[in-house]
């Protein structure tokens, strides 16, 4: 799935999401960096909104490491996730 539609890329993105929000450092590094509150976070993920789907994976893919560990965490690969922020970002 290297071109996901756009259902499959918002699954991708909320379960890279919940990944990265469940590993302290990351989420740290991920609230810090968006100025994003967990309230906001949180209302923003449930609404779908696509934009903050695509900045989460846009996030991961700014330091490999993370980007490798959460696809792995989540079952997916490094290139389903980019491909997905691709379509999110469409």
């Amino acid at each position: 799935m290297l071109n996901p539609t756009t259902n499959d890329a918002e699954v991708l993105a909320l379960g890279a999401m919940a990944a990265t929000l469940s590993d302290e450092r990351r989420a740290r590094r991920f609230l810090d960096l968006t100025g994003l509150e967990v309230d906001e976070l949180r209302e923003r993920a449930l609404a779908g909104d696509r934009r903050l789907l695509g900045a989460t994976i846009a996030f991961l893919e700014s330091y490999e490491p993370d980007l490798v560990a959460v696809a792995e965490a989540i079952g997916s690969t490094p290139a389903k996730l980019v491909a997905a922020r691709e379509v999110l970002e469409a």
